[in-house]
């Protein structure tokens, strides 16, 4: 039997088709796109993993947005929430460059990966139940690839949840009581790993100023000196 890898996870991610709302909802994005993007080709699949596959930190979204992440082919790729994950991480050494707007723009990550708990655009950004579960090998298997971690930062509730699902999964032990969301929270999950809480940085939040830039990047700043100090 051949040995697993993220490539090989990555290819498995494009293929998938167990989704059929999905299915049907990312063609329907990618084929009726807004007037911006008309005439741009659109990636229309699920979007697999990207980064860096010696990473200490894995950063976990929920789900690409239909005009982001469907439309680059990239996680977190041509869209605001993107703008902001990939400044901090080009702000505290994670990246070779602060934008990030398609799959050939050179970007880079060193010591970090992305991921996320669903791998399709979802309609009015809401996954049903049966897709976070049939989504979750892939995560599943991308945290059993990624050895080296030592920080998980989840960006919102549901991605913090969905990540505590698959590392039960890959045998962690859970600290009781159960580890709760919050911005800025962080977590010792089993051993040597530890997992950090952020509120998405969608426009929802950054336009509302529930997240701010300092809190944002305030979280970046906490793993940057963990991950110094373990160095």
């Amino acid at each position: 039997m051949q040995r697993d890898s993220l490539e090989r996870v990555n290819r498995a991610v494009i293929r998938c088709r167990k989704c059929p709302r999905l299915v049907a909802w990312r063609a329907e994005a990618a084929g009726n796109p807004p007037r911006r993007y008309h005439g741009q080709p659109y990636w229309g699949k699920p979007l697999p993993g990207f980064g860096d596959g010696a990473a200490r930190l894995l950063i976990v979204g929920l789900a690409p947005a239909a005009h982001g992440g469907n439309r680059t082919g990239r996680m977190f790729t041509g869209d605001r929430s993107g703008d902001w994950l990939y400044g901090a991480l080009f702000e505290h050494g994670f990246a070779n460059q602060a934008e990030s707007v398609d799959r050939y723009d050179g970007m880079a990550l060193a010591d970090c990966y992305i991921s996320a708990a669903v791998r399709c655009a979802p309609p009015a950004n809401k996954p049903a139940p049966d897709e976070f579960h049939n989504c979750r090998d892939f995560l599943v298997r991308e945290l059993r690839l990624l050895r080296r971690l030592r920080v998980v930062v989840a960006l919102g509730k549901i991605a913090f949840d969905s990540y505590l699902r698959a590392a039960v999964e890959v045998g962690r032990t859970l600290p009781r009581p159960r580890p709760r969301f919050g911005h800025g929270s962080h977590h010792e999950i089993g051993d040597r790993l530890t997992l950090f809480g952020s509120y998405h940085p969608s426009q929802q939040n950054t336009f509302t100023g529930k997240l701010t830039a300092s809190m944002f990047h305030g979280v970046f700043r906490q793993v940057r000196a963990l991950l110094d100090g373990d160095a």
